[in-house]
This record gives structure tokens, sequence and C-alpha cells, in this order.
């Protein structure tokens, strides 16, 4: 069994900063990291944050059936390799992801046993804002993006759970809450169970 939980969430949502916290918090979970054909921000490392590959290496992977899911988003494509989910989301391991609703949707479909949560803000005029926090001014970027966040709301039922970002400490609990109850379900513990079951008296 897989152990896999997607995280996903419009663009401004604070999706990437609760899944920092998450992954702070928990030493032992495992980030994808995926690959991209964007440019890299000025803050962001290969492979830490991303792999930054060209748009032909990414077409030759997608090609061979590298990736799990691969989608294009803002006008650059991301991927999730199975080189990822075979490495750190084996027995003992578990890898979050984080992937738009294309990618949510692929990764639900090949593994039903995986938890999706969706991240959205409280209103949607603060999503407006912490765009326009982010852009700086609400150009063409920033419409796109809303544009964007508003077409990935609407695909929130694809998901198990939502989660609130309107007090980040609140929805890190929030998030904290559901992964542990993720570690608690019984088909992940029963070995746990039957080693119980095998001790002597």
């Amino acid at each position: 069994m897989r152990n896999i939980i997607v995280i996903s969430g419009p663009s401004g949502c604070g999706k990437s900063t609760l899944i920092a916290m998450l992954l702070a918090e928990f030493p032992e979970l495992q980030f994808s990291v995926s690959h991209t054909t964007r440019p890299p921000r000025p803050a962001e490392a290969d492979g830490r944050d991303y792999h930054f590959v060209s748009e032909a290496r990414f077409e030759r992977m997608a090609r061979a059936g590298q990736f799990a899911e691969w989608a294009e988003v803002h006008g650059h494509r991301y991927g999730t390799s199975w080189s990822e989910i075979r490495a750190k989301s084996g027995r003992g391991h578990t890898l979050v992801l984080d992937i738009d609703s294309q990618g949510a949707l692929a990764i639900k479909h090949q593994f039903p046993e995986a938890m999706a949560i969706f991240v959205v803000p409280p209103t949607l005029a603060a999503l407006k804002k912490r765009l326009l926090l982010r852009q700086g001014k609400l150009d063409r970027e920033a419409r796109r993006r809303l544009a964007a966040a508003l077409k990935e709301l609407r695909t929130y039922e694809l998901y198990d759970y939502l989660v609130v970002n309107d007090e980040l400490a609140s929805a890190l609990s929030d998030l904290s809450c559901l992964y542990v109850a993720f570690c608690r379900q019984t088909a992940r513990s029963n070995d746990d169970v039957k080693k119980l079951l095998r001790r002597k008296k």
C-alpha cells in the first residue's frame, strides 16, 4: 500500500506555506519534488523545490511514461515522477504531493487509498487580496491566476477533506489532525495489531 497525501488549493490560498509547516511538524513526511518546465524563482533550488527541466526533457519523460501524473498549469508543465512515488511512499514513509486538481484526480484514480485534501481561502475577497499581495498589482498575470483559482475552487468535490485557511495556526491544526487520522487507519495499522496478537500471554 502506498502512503500518499495529496494537498491542492488555488493559487494564493496559502497551501505551500501550510505544507512547509506540516513537513516541519512531522519530519517523517516526505515531500514529492515535482518536475517542471517553469524557470526557478530567486529562492528556489533545483532538486529541493522542483526538478527544473527543459520542455524537451519533460516531453521525453512524458512520452516514456515516467510520470504518474502531469498537467499544464499557468503556461508551464508540472509532473510527479514514478521514481518519487516509489522511493518516498513505501512502508514507513508517507509522501506529500503538492499538485493541482488535474493531478489529484489522476493520483486518486491510480491510488484510491490516497488521501486528498483541498485548501481553500475563507472568502473570495481574501483570495483576491492575497493574489494582489503576491503580484503587486492587478495585472494580466494576477487576473489569469484569479480566474484559474476560481476554476479550481469548483473542483472541491474531488477531495476527501477541506481545510479553510483563515487563520494559519488553525488550518495547520486541522491538517495535522487529518494526517494523524490517516496514519491510524486500520489498513495502515494492521501490522501492529497482528504483532500484538502474536505475542504470548
